[in-house]
């Protein structure tokens, strides 16, 4: 059973707040390019009659109106179309090139409303024709003007948090397969639960991931690893090295052989050479009872005995892959499995959460105490307690900030 929950990316509202908040707690502030003094008296004048209070600012020229821009960022832009080193469509690509996040109102002659509606359609929010308009009219296109490009904004935002969220989901599900079993008779062999919780912050995705593979011969094979770093880079680099493992196994290439064939996949996707990854692999074929293990400089394992019993399982392991390429070994251990027992990997996001207020973390000593707490739980009782505990202890700091995997397996 696989629970994953891709978590979106968390919207910006517009600078502002959203529609209709600024006009609560500040005045609007406005700037004028215009280079006509008497039209810009006009305009001065309808501030002045106008029941909306702005802050207006007044320049001749489009070099000017940079050079504010450069500074500032007014909520508003009252625009001439014929100004001296700006003309018609021109002038309003050029404040938006400069300050695509401001609203910007066109002012036209009486015989120009055509090239008024010219602008809207070029991304202005509105225009006004200079001389035939009343103080409340033209407060009221201006506030208007800046609500509907704080909607506009707020639009653009939501639809990047929604296109992010999918890209997210698709990683995930490339992260985290469906085990891949043969047959009936497997449910009575084996037992698999997996976990997948995104870390508190993950606007964007870790690169841990997890894999489970059953050979023909009834052979199980199963991974989990953990790309250094967050974002689609590192998640790609992950989906990459699963779907590459899974193919090595069912390929039938030797245990010894699979972890280097992955460094080798892995330095040649990585986006920079200082990203590495860790892993654990294990085969297991239930007749012999056996667990073959490699490990590259990935954490330990839980063991739970059919006792009731918890302890930590670390067997000999080589380096992370990347580290060292080409001239790193990683050994395979046997480790007997007991009937009934069951095997926890996970990746560090289990235990790198902090305790309490302070620094500690809570570490593989701290992960163990807390299964020892729970012995008696069944499997995805047991996944889902230990989780939400590591979660609880690092509540006081917002939570886990990494990605967590955990994979349990139990042999009947």
């Amino acid at each position: 059973m696989v629970t994953s929950q891709p978590r979106a990316a968390d919207s910006t509202s517009p600078a502002h707040g959203y529609p209709g908040e600024v006009w609560h707690w500040r005045e609007p502030s406005v700037l004028l390019v215009e280079d006509d003094p008497g039209d810009a008296l006009l305009v001065e004048e309808l501030v002045a009659d106008s029941t909306l209070k702005m802050r207006l600012r007044w320049v001749r020229s489009m070099a000017d109106a940079r050079a504010v821009l450069a500074q500032e960022t007014p909520d508003c832009v009252l625009l001439d179309l014929h100004l001296p080193d700006a003309q018609g469509l021109e002038a309003v690509s050029q404040i938006q090139l400069h300050a695509d996040q401001v609203a910007v109102v066109v002012l036209t002659g009486l015989a120009e409303e055509e090239t008024g509606l010219s602008a809207v359609a070029a991304g202005a929010q509105d225009y006004l024709v200079k001389g035939r308009v009343a103080p409340d009219l033209f407060g009221r296109a201006v506030r208007y003007a800046i609500q509907r490009k704080q909607a506009e904004q707020a639009a653009v935002a939501l639809q990047a948090s929604q296109m992010h969220a999918q890209e997210n989901a698709r990683l995930e599900r490339g992260l985290l397969p469906r085990p891949l079993l043969r047959g009936d008779a497997t449910d009575a062999d084996i037992d698999i639960v997996t976990r997948y919780r995104p870390g508190r912050s993950q606007a964007l995705l870790g690169g841990d991931f997890y894999d489970i593979v059953q050979s023909t011969e009834g052979t199980v094979a199963a991974l989990i690893g953990d790309v250094s770093g967050h974002g689609p880079d590192e998640a790609a680099l992950g989906v990459a090295l699963r779907i590459a493992w899974r193919t090595l196994v069912l390929s039938g290439v030797p245990a010894d052989e699979q972890v280097a064939r992955l460094e080798e996949i892995l330095v040649a996707e990585r986006a920079r050479t200082e990203v590495f990854a860790t892993l654990t692999s294990l085969t297991f074929t239930p007749t012999q009872r056996r667990v073959r293990i490699t490990r590259a400089g990935h954490p330990g394992m839980l063991l739970r005995t059919p006792d009731r019993r918890v302890r930590w399982v670390e067997v000999p392991a080589g380096p992370a892959l990347g580290v060292v390429p080409g001239l790193a070994s990683w050994p395979i251990e046997e480790f007997d499995m007991p009937v009934g027992a069951g095997m926890v990997l996970f990746t560090d996001g289990l235990f790198e959460g902090y305790v309490g207020r302070g620094r500690e973390r809570l570490g593989e000593e701290g992960l163990l105490r807390l299964a020892e707490e729970m012995p008696e739980l069944a499997p995805e009782n047991f996944v889902d307690r230990l989780i939400e505990r590591a979660e609880h202890l690092a509540e006081s700091q917002g939570g886990l900030d990494d990605d967590v995997a955990v994979l349990h397996l139990s042999w009947n």
